[in-house]
């Protein structure tokens, strides 16, 4: 996960909320910056100044509900947090809004810890993938600004394999294996795939790496080997000099000049 990320609670009961407060504090132990708002409205002013990556909201607040508060942010914001709603109640239109709204996990009160940290910790992952999946869409056309037109336009079979190349691009995974996944021909997936992205599909998968590798670079104290190793080399050597073909420079000089 990428650190360095911010967590904003919504809630106003204040038990309540300095309860989610203290079992974040305490799981993230500094690796992220958590927040706390009072209610819909703070918690809009509050993002109108700051980033949030992970929305933890109550679902009823006096003046807005934490289903209008996702609603707003997604109408009015370029980048939107993914978004956890907690509720006292088990109705079920709450949850269908929930579903349409993206939201990635629907929480019911009274909310134990280990269910809270578990479920912040699904929705950090589901934020880093989607963060790399629109990384690689600025990669594949970096004269793109507004990568949802692109998602958008993708076919739902190469969505999937890009979602599944997130998560498994460190395996040593055949464009084969992709396709008998896909329940598609080999031959006919891989016309498929460069139709869509514009890059074949091992060219995606060593973009995706290098993308991986530079965030470990500036992100993590691992060795040279040790990043190769994590995104599917079994070679430092072979790893170098592919990073060298893309970026023009080394993984320690890239480290060293970035930093």
């Amino acid at each position: 996960m990428i650190e360095n990320r911010t967590i904003l609670i919504v809630e106003d009961e204040i038990r309540t909320r300095q309860g989610f407060l203290k079992t974040l504090e305490a799981w993230s132990a500094g690796r992220y910056r958590i927040e706390c708002a009072e209610s819909g409205q703070a918690a809009l002013l509050w993002l109108e100044h700051h980033p949030a990556h992970l929305l933890v909201t109550d679902i009823r607040m006096p003046g807005m509900t934490g289903l209008e508060l996702i609603e707003m942010q997604q109408r009015h914001k370029h980048c939107n947090p993914v978004a956890i709603i907690i509720s006292g109640y088990a109705e079920f239109e709450y949850a269908q809004r929930a579903m349409q709204l993206g939201v990635v996990n629907y929480l019911l009160k009274p909310v134990d810890k280990h269910q809270l940290v578990q479920a912040v910790e699904q929705a950090l992952m589901i934020e880093d993938s989607r963060h790399r999946i629109e990384t690689m869409e600025k990669l594949i056309d970096p004269h793109l600004l507004d990568t949802k037109t692109t998602r958008v336009n993708y076919n739902p079979l190469i969505r999937d394999a890009l979602v599944f190349l997130d998560e498994h691009f460190h395996e040593p995974i055949t464009m084969r294996q992709v396709a008998d996944r896909l329940h598609l021909n080999p031959s006919y997936f891989s016309v498929l795939f460069k139709e869509q992205t514009e890059l074949t599909f091992s060219e995606y998968v060593s973009r995706l790496r290098m993308q991986r590798a530079k965030e470990l670079l500036l992100h993590s104290g691992l060795s040279i080997a040790q990043i190769a190793e994590r995104i599917g080399y079994q070679s430092d050597k072979y790893f170098i000099k592919v990073f060298k073909t893309y970026e023009g420079l080394s993984p320690s000089k890239y480290r060293s000049q970035k930093k």
